[in-house]
C-alpha cells in the first residue's frame, strides 16, 4: 500500500461500519428490519408519515434503547484500538495494550469504590476515570523516581502501579457485601454496555473523539519515533514532548471508555496486530484503521452478546473468546512472515 493510500480503506471500513451499526439497531429480542428503520429516520426527518403509535415504539427502541450502546460499541472500540496502536508505536512492542501503564487496574479500584460507597451511575464513572488516571500517573512517577524514565522503566512502573491497584481492589472485593456489591462489582468487572444511556455517549464523545483525532494526526511523528530516539530527534521531533503527549491521550480516551462500559480486554492488542497485518506498519495509516477495525470489532462483538443466549453474556468476555483465536491467527501469520 502506498504511503497515502489510506483513502480507500478507510472509506470501505466506514462504510461497512455504517452498516454494522444499521444492522445492530436491527437486532434484538424484538426484531426490526432495515425498512422498519429507513421509516422511522424518514419519520423523523418529516420525509414521510408514521402512525404516531407506531413512531413511539420505534423510538423507544431505536433511540432509548439500542442507540445509545451502537454508539458505545463503536466509540468505545474505537478509543482501545487507537490508543492500544498508539502505545504500541511509543514503546515499539507489538504486545502492548491499553493496560501497560495500570490503567484497566486503577479504573476497576475506582468503580468498585464507586459501587460500594454509592452505586450511582455518576460517582462510579468519576471514581474509575480518576483512579485510572491516578494509576497512570503512579507508573510515570515510579518510572521517574530515580532518574529520567526510559521506555523500560515506564512499562516495570505501569507494571507496580497495575498491580498495587490490583491488590487494593481485591481488599475493596473481600470487604463487599457478597449479596449485593459483589455480584455488581464483578458483573461491572466483566463489561457491559447494556446499562449505557444517551446522557452517558454525550458525556465521552466529544473528548473521545477529540482524543482519537489527535492520536490520528500524530502518526507521521510516531513513524519518525519508531526509528529510534536519535533518528527522530535529528528530524526535529522533541521526542519526550510527544512521548507523553501521547501516552496522555491514550490513557485518556482509555480510562473514558473503561469508566462506562467496564473492562473489555483484547481490543487494544489484538486489533492493531491484524491491522498491522492487514495495512502494513506505517502509523499514518495504522491508527485511523484500527480505530475503525475496532468499532467494527466491538459492534460485531455486542451482537453475539446479545444474540447468542436470552440471557445476555458480558461484552468483556466475548472479546476475549473472539481475541485469543484471532490473536493465535495474527501470530502465525506473523511468524511466517518473519520466516
Amino acid at each position: 500500500m502506498k504511503p497515502g493510500g489510506a483513502a480507500a480503506p478507510i472509506f470501505s471500513l466506514g462504510v461497512v461500519l455504517l452498516a454494522a451499526m444499521a444492522f445492530s439497531l436491527a437486532l434484538g429480542r424484538y426484531p426490526l428490519t432495515l425498512s422498519d428503520i429507513s421509516e422511522f429516520v424518514q419519520a423523523s426527518l418529516g420525509l414521510r408519515e408514521l402512525a404516531p403509535e407506531r413512531y413511539a415504539l420505534l423510538h423507544n427502541i431505536i433511540v432509548d434503547i439500542r442507540l445509545p450502546r451502537v454508539l458505545a460499541a463503536a466509540l468505545i472500540g474505537a478509543a482501545l484500538a487507537i490508543s492500544g496502536t498508539a502505545f504500541q508505536a511509543i514503546f515499539r512492542n507489538p504486545l502492548v495494550s491499553p493496560g501497560i501503564l495500570g490503567v484497566l487496574g486503577g479504573a476497576g479500584f475506582g468503580a468498585a469504590i464507586g459501587l460500594l460507597i454509592s452505586g450511582h451511575w455518576i460517582v462510579v464513572q468519576l471514581l474509575a476515570f480518576a483512579m485510572a488516571l491516578l494509576a497512570v500517573a503512579l507508573g510515570i512517577l515510579i518510572a521517574n523516581l530515580f532518574g529520567p524514565g526510559t521506555m523500560v522503566t515506564l512499562i516495570l512502573g505501569g507494571i507496580i502501579s497495575g498491580a498495587l491497584f490490583t491488590a487494593l481492589l481485591s481488599i475493596v472485593k473481600y470487604t463487599a457485601d457478597p449479596y449485593n456489591q459483589l455480584p455488581a462489582i464483578v458483573y461491572w468487572l466483566m463489561g457491559s454496555l447494556q446499562s449505557i444511556e444517551m446522557k452517558h455517549i454525550s458525556v465521552v464523545t466529544v473528548p473521545i473523539l477529540a482524543g482519537i483525532v489527535g492520536l490520528t494526526l500524530c502518526g507521521r511523528v510516531l513513524d519518525a519515533l519508531s526509528m529510534g530516539d536519535d533518528e527522530a530527534r535529528t528530524l526535529g521531533v522533541p521526542v519526550k514532548a510527544v512521548r507523553y503527549g501521547v501516552i496522555i491521550a491514550a490513557t485518556l480516551i482509555s480510562a473514558l471508555s473503561v469508566s462506562i462500559a467496564g473492562i473489555i480486554g483484547w481490543i487494544g492488542l489484538m486489533i492493531p496486530n491484524f491491522a498491522r497485518l492487514l495495512f502494513g506498519p506505517s502509523n499514518a495509516r495504522l491508527l485511523p484503521l484500527s480505530a475503525l477495525l475496532g468499532a467494527l470489532f466491538l459492534l460485531c462483538a455486542d451482537c453475539l452478546a446479545r444474540g447468542i443466549t436470552t440471557a445476555e453474556i458480558p461484552i468483556g468476555i466475548v472479546t476475549e473468546l473472539l481475541g485469543i483465536p484471532a490473536f493465535i491467527l495474527v501470530l502465525g501469520r506473523t511468524r511466517r512472515a518473519w520466516l
